[in-house]
Formats: structure tokens, C-alpha cells, sequence
């Protein structure tokens, strides 16, 4: 029986597992197959692709793109895109050194009333990678302020705390036409998970999204309801768009277990038609 994740985060942007471990890990499950999708980096694929023989679980390599729509934040997975696709990778860019100084004035607002700095939530960012909400959530944990990275969302980092900063996305629709130019498959990853934000982007969004080029909905998600599961199957069935479903798995300091949902391997077929590079194998 094939058992496919394909999202999943490393340390290399919010996770805490690095890349070739998370591919252990995913052995460990009893995965056969995983996808990597770090927030607006590709900076993990060759790590977690030298671990692919020795796991045994084959690799889909993807990215999370920090998107929004009508001043609504979304999150976009571009599967098997070219990485050296300039206009790609220059989005990706400008959008890390924007969640970098939008991570600073949380932080700024934070201090005022947690014990937080800057240079805390340095300790627990990669060097090279993404400094984002989730190593402030580390940082707040380890100040015992919160429990875990959930109950850090749920309050403070929520959309609509007096600590949240904006920061400069691509629109969603753009997003979305642009993976497809640079060779990949989109995918809106859990568009109706009501604990992460204050507002969820309307019906119309995701059918102009269709319209660009959208493949598929991420359904079966921790943060998804029964009832918003089966929502968000009925959108996806509406517009002709394929079900995804993932763990979102970050490591320690959130619940999602790897492998808690799967993706029906039919569809990462049709998912490995389309993309430009390939899903590596054993």
C-alpha cells in the first residue's frame, strides 16, 4: 500500500527536523513517499534527496508559498517547479526578506510585554533560511509564555492580535499562474483552517485561483473540521480540482504526526505528469 505526505517542513524554514532526517522519519511512519515543501525555499531539496536510497521514501519536492488575497493570507504549494526559474526564485526572495522584517516589529511589539528579544528568536531560526512566526513561537516557549506553537497562533501570533504584522505576499492568483509557468503544480494548502487566522479567503478567490491554473485543494487537514473537510471537498469537486490530504508535519512543538493524512497516489500521478522536475526514487 502506497502511503504518500506530500507536506511536510524541515528546519531549513520552520520545521525542526533536518531535511534527510525528515525522510527517516517518514520511513519510521511507514511513508512511501514525502514531500518537502519549506516555506518559500527550495534550499532543502538536495539534502533530503541524499537520504532517499538510504530511506527508502521517495521524494517530492515542493515549496510553500506565502501568498494573499484580498488582504486575506493564503498558502500556496508549488510542487515540482523548476528551481532555477528566475522570476520564481526572485518572488521567493523578495517575499523571506519581508517575513524577516515583519518577524522584527512582532518581536518589537512582543517585548513590550513578554520577556522576548530578537536575538532569542535568532537561536532558533535556520542560518541561512527563513526567519518566520514559528521560531517566535519558539522563542516564547522557551520563555514560558506558551505551551506549544499551537496555543502561540490561537493567541498571540493569531491574524488578529494587537502583535501581528502584515508582511508583502504575492497575490494568490499570481502565485498560482506563475508555479505554473515555472513548471510546477499548485496546489491551496488548508484554505478553511479557522484556528490559524481571523478571516478564511472567500469562495471567489479560490474559483479565480481555478482559473489560473489551481490543481488541487488541500482537504484533509489537522486544522480542517469534519464539516470543513467536507466543504473544501465540495469546492474542490465544483471547480474539477484534485483532494490533497497532509499532516503539515513541523516536528516538535506542534501535534501534526506524520503520515495522519495521506494524498491518494492517482493523484500524485496526475500531480508527477505535470511538473517539470521529477519525484525521486529509491
Amino acid at each position: 500500500m502506497l502511503l504518500i505526505d506530500p507536506h511536510t517542513h524541515s528546519a531549513v524554514s520552520d520545521g525542526t527536523d533536518a531535511p534527510d532526517q525528515l525522510l527517516h522519519l517518514g520511513a519510521k511512519a511507514g511513508l512511501t513517499m514525502l514531500g518537502l515543501t519549506d516555506h518559500d525555499t527550495f534550499a532543502g531539496w538536495d539534502e533530503a534527496e541524499s537520504a532517499v536510497a538510504s530511506s527508502g521514501v521517495s521524494l517530492i519536492r515542493g515549496v510553500e508559498i506565502s501568498c494573499a488575497t484580498q488582504g486575506i493570507t493564503v498558502h500556496l504549494l508549488g510542487y515540482l517547479p523548476d528551481p532555477t526559474h528566475a522570476e520564481l526564485v526572485s518572488v521567493l526572495d523578495r517575499t523571506r526578506l519581508s517575513r524577516e522584517t515583519r518577524a522584527r516589529n512582532i518581536v518589537e511589539r512582543l517585548s513590550a510585554d513578554f520577556p522576548v528579544t530578537w536575538s532569542d528568536v535568532l537561536r532558533w531560526a535556520p542560518e541561512d533560511g527563513p526567519i518566520g512566526r514559528p521560531h517566535i513561537a519558539d522563542a516564547l516557549i522557551e520563555a514560558g509564555v506558551c505551551q506549544d506553537r499551537s496555543e502561540v497562533f490561537a493567541t498571540l501570533l493569531r491574524t488578529s492580535s494587537p502583535y501581528y504584522v502584515r508582511h508583502w505576499a504575492p497575490d494568490a492568483v499570481d502565485a498560482v499562474a506563475l508555479v505554473r509557468r515555472a513548471g510546477g503544480v499548485p496546489v491551496l494548502a488548508h484554505p478553511l483552517a479557522r484556528t490559524r487566522q481571523r478571516f478564511l479567503p472567500p469562495e471567489s478567490a479560490i474559483d479565480d485561483m481555478a482559473e489560473a491554473g489551481l490543481f488541487g485543494i488541500e482537504c484533509e487537514h489537522r486544522d480542517h473540521s469534519v464539516e470543513d473537510r467536507h466543504r473544501a471537498r465540495d469546492i474542490a469537486k465544483r471547480l474539477g480540482l484534485r483532494v490533497f490530504g497532509s499532516s503539515d508535519y513541523h516536528g516538535t512543538g506542534k501535534p501534526n504526526r506524520l503520515g495522519e493524512n495521506v494524498t491518494d497516489p492517482r493523484v500524485i500521478a496526475e500531480l508527477e505528469e505535470q511538473g517539470t522536475v521529477e519525484v525521486i526514487r529509491p
